[in-house]
């Protein structure tokens, strides 16, 4: 008989995670570096995933995968929550909830997060992931963004912020119309093989600052639309 594998070592890899691909990202907020040591990411990826949810890849929520069905790379999700920078009494926006996880984190640092999934089976899988890690102030609603703009996102709008856990080829206009004056939004914007990192706040009752801090490429959320391209 041959001798059983040792089991994964989580913590272990974990730390790693942390170590070798959050902090060389220039993740250095102590209350984003503890929380991502302590909400388990592995619960939130699917199961054949689990030895992978740590390792700096996206992670494919179906199968067969779908395009934009992913978690996207830990450093990308923890840039992202550092460059937000919730408060706790922040109520929060999430395009594409995908696996809960992203929603997850932003739950435990603000008071309320309003997450929308175009896929019925994947948005209650987060529900069902959220509600066995504790995370009761987050509502994940089965609900396409891209087509139903403010009907679907307006209900508790203005928000502190607004989160697009995929890409898109702009920011939309009319999300910006829900921010707050103070909040921000963030969002990856642009064409492959680059892509930008862009947070806008909004300063004003029609104006806002952009910044694109960082570059990165991620999957398209679904049902954006591309930007039209220049034909000859």
């Amino acid at each position: 008989m041959s001798p059983a594998l040792p089991a994964f070592d989580f913590e272990q890899a974990r730390f790693n995670m942390i170590e070798q691909q959050i902090r060389p990202w220039e993740v250095l907020d102590a209350r984003v570096l503890q929380l991502l040591g302590q909400l388990k990411r592995e619960d939130f990826a699917p199961a054949p995933y689990r030895s992978l949810a740590l390792a700096d890849v996206e992670i494919p929520l179906c199968q067969p995968a779908v395009e934009g069905a992913c978690m996207l790379a830990p450093k990308i999700e923890a840039r992202a929550l550092q460059d937000l920078a919730l408060q706790d009494t922040d109520t929060v926006l999430e395009i594409g909830t995908g696996s809960g996880y992203m929603a997850a984190l932003m739950g435990r640092l603000s008071a309320r997060v309003l997450s929308l999934e175009i896929d019925p089976a994947l948005a209650e899988q987060a529900r069902q992931k959220l509600h066995a890690a504790g995370i009761d102030n987050v509502e994940v609603r089965c609900a396409d963004a891209a087509a139903q703009r403010c009907a679907a996102c307006g209900s508790n709008a203005p928000y502190d912020a607004i989160v697009l856990s995929g890409s898109v080829a702009e920011v939309p206009a009319d999300l910006l119309a829900l921010l707050k004056t103070g909040g921000r939004l963030f969002a990856i914007v642009g064409q492959e093989p680059i892509m930008r990192a862009t947070l806008v706040r909004r300063t004003g009752p029609a104006s806002y600052y952009t910044e694109q801090p960082w570059d990165t490429v991620a999957p398209r959320l679904r049902g954006f639309p591309e930007a039209p391209r220049f034909q000859f």
